[in-house]
């Protein structure tokens, strides 16, 4: 278990909020090609203003490069542009939609989000929807000498739009090329792992103290906390948590990991009072509950943002899915074990576990229940080896997997947790059909990882 100082706690809820706040704008397509249409319009009113004042003073060598067309050729441009354009913008949403129906039918839904989040993605719609509405609100300012009036013709104008306009064909290209890249299995296995990681050092960072864990007072008498609202838990704001316990002569523990299925009316948390002969009144159970319910943020999805858990069920799914007799694809599974092998590996150097939060004289206060390794690693064993046991290859990577972190555990904290696992694996291997030769090498491979661990 951790422990973090109360100045530790309002930092982390700062970075919480921070991250959270990143997470949100990250994985909605809306945001950038939303501001790209603003500046757009604002861009398709202001240029033409500038046009009309320096369009006739504009040097020889300038001028040359601009659009020289009249009135009727500008506005054939301007429409051919913005008419393509959100042509083109349709059929990057559809092989888009596409691209998210095969990576939910075939490797997990959990993984829509890494698709939601591609950044290329929400670059290529803006540029197409600014190009468009660009185009668009510079085509009213285009007047012919029948429109009553002198004609105008915006040449820098009308020369942005055809620049937008050939830049949104390399986009259109750029984009068919990168779609066929993100929907490789490997490509989306390195993205999840890469947004893994740094979960992990931001949930689990390198300097987080191993600290002895402190025992609550009347600990049988604790007050439950029921949730007002139903979700999947995202994330704690560690320094409300911390403020709340103060204010109120309590201690919080917060019974749920980041990624559990909170439901409205069940209890999620339970209060002490600091002191057990004195124990909580009404109004201080009443407030706790509120800030409690209040600093425990839900959502209809798990995240990254505090949920290490995630990263590794996305991982896991794509591995089973890849077992299932309908796709019965064990070379995809051995590769997300290495993946997963990796992830664990840079766990053992760190203290996962329950976080313990302190006020400013050094009591605890809260404790926030967070994954330990152990947790981590039976979800990544335990459908692998329900569903892959009867593949050689798989159980073979298997045990190898538990062979790596054996290593990277070099102090041996994890002993119990990984030859529990290699128990589970020797009697998942007894139930298996293997040839002879098969059995003996998975058999001695499993003896390996236990000899590393004796004495």
């Amino acid at each position: 278990m951790v422990v973090a100082h109360s100045t530790g706690a309002s930092q982390q809820a700062s970075n919480g909020r921070t991250a959270r706040l990143m997470d949100t704008l990250k994985t909605q397509l809306w945001p950038l090609p939303a501001l790209a249409v603003i500046l757009a319009v604002a861009l398709g009113f202001v240029l033409p203003a500038m046009d009309a004042a320096v369009d006739d003073e504009l040097p020889g060598g300038v001028a040359v490069v601009l659009f020289s067309g009249g009135p009727e050729a500008a506005r054939s441009l301007l429409q051919a542009i913005s008419g393509s354009l959100i042509t083109v913008t349709s059929l990057t949403f559809s092989l888009t939609v596409v691209t998210l129906q095969l990576a939910s039918s075939q490797f997990s839904p959990r993984l829509l989000r890494t698709f939601t989040a591609d950044r290329f993605v929400h670059a290529t719609l803006a540029l197409f929807l600014a190009a468009f509405a660009f185009a668009l609100t510079v085509l009213r300012s285009v007047r012919t000498e029948s429109s009553g009036g002198t004609s105008f013709v915006p040449e820098i104008s009308v020369t942005v739009a055809f620049v937008l306009a050939i830049a949104s064909v390399m986009g259109l290209v750029l984009f068919l090329a990168h779609l066929t890249r993100e929907i490789r299995v490997e490509t989306m296995m390195r993205r999840v792992s890469a947004e893994t990681r740094e979960t992990i050092d931001r949930v689990f960072p390198e300097d987080r103290s191993e600290a002895v864990p402190e025992e609550f007072p009347g600990q049988d008498k604790g007050t439950r906390i029921v949730r007002s609202k139903s979700g999947f838990l995202t994330s704690f704001d560690a320094g409300a948590l911390v403020q709340a316990a103060v204010d109120n002569g309590a201690l919080i523990r917060v019974d749920r990991e980041p990624g559990s299925s909170l439901v409205d009316g069940v209890p999620f948390a339970t209060v002490w009072p600091v002191s057990p002969g004195s124990p909580l009144t009404v109004e201080a159970s009443s407030k706790l509950q509120a800030a409690a319910n209040a600093a425990v943020t839900t959502g209809f999805e798990r995240t990254n943002v505090q949920d290490v858990g995630f990263g590794f069920r996305q991982l896991v799914d794509v591995a089973a899915r890849a077992l299932s007799p309908g796709i019965n694809d064990p070379t995809t599974a051995v590769h997300v074990l290495g993946h997963l092998s990796a992830l664990l590996c840079r766990l053992t150097n760190r203290h996962p576990g329950p976080l313990q939060l302190t006020d400013d004289e050094g009591r605890v206060r809260v404790v926030l229940a967070m994954p330990a390794l152990g947790d981590l690693l039976e979800l990544v064993m335990a459908q692998p080896r329900l569903y892959g046991i009867a593949d050689p290859a798989v159980a073979e990577r298997l045990l190898e997997l538990l062979q790596e972190l054996s290593w990277c555990d070099s102090q041996g904290r994890y002993r119990a947790e990984i030859l529990e696992q290699v128990a589970r694996m020797r009697e998942a291997l007894n139930t298996g059909t293997y040839a002879p030769a098969d059995r003996q090498r998975l058999l001695a491979l499993a003896q390996r990882t236990e000899t590393m661990h004796s004495g």
